[in-house]
């Protein structure tokens, strides 16, 4: 007897399969409140994070690799997102995007 398989072996993909794949493939996507605006925020997996990013919260760079946060205005464009380190999107009312620098502190 052989062994069952629980994947299909092709063919058409159901109708509703398009908004599952896009939800593994950029994270869940959800809405939230935070200084009177509503934010939607999408939790990136390690595996769709492919580029370099500077989180706004603690302005450290986040690796390719490296679950986070994408969050932007919910009536703003796509120029408007920012990447989050989990933790810092978290603690943003202690963190802000605009960060003070000593004087002699780099500009990366």
């Amino acid at each position: 007897m052989s062994p069952r398989r629980n994947r299909s072996r092709g063919g058409e993909k159901p109708s509703g399969r398009q908004d599952e794949d896009r939800a593994d493939r950029y994270g869940l996507e959800s809405t939230q409140s935070w200084q009177g605006e509503e934010w939607v925020v999408r939790q990136i997996g390690g595996g769709a994070a492919t580029k370099h990013y500077r989180c706004p919260g603690c302005d450290q760079e986040i690796p390719p690799g490296v679950p986070h946060i994408v969050a932007w205005q919910q009536h703003s464009g796509v120029d408007d997102r920012r990447h989050w380190h989990k933790s810092c999107w978290n603690a943003r009312d202690r963190r802000s995007a605009k960060l003070q620098r000593s004087r002699n502190a780099p500009r990366h």
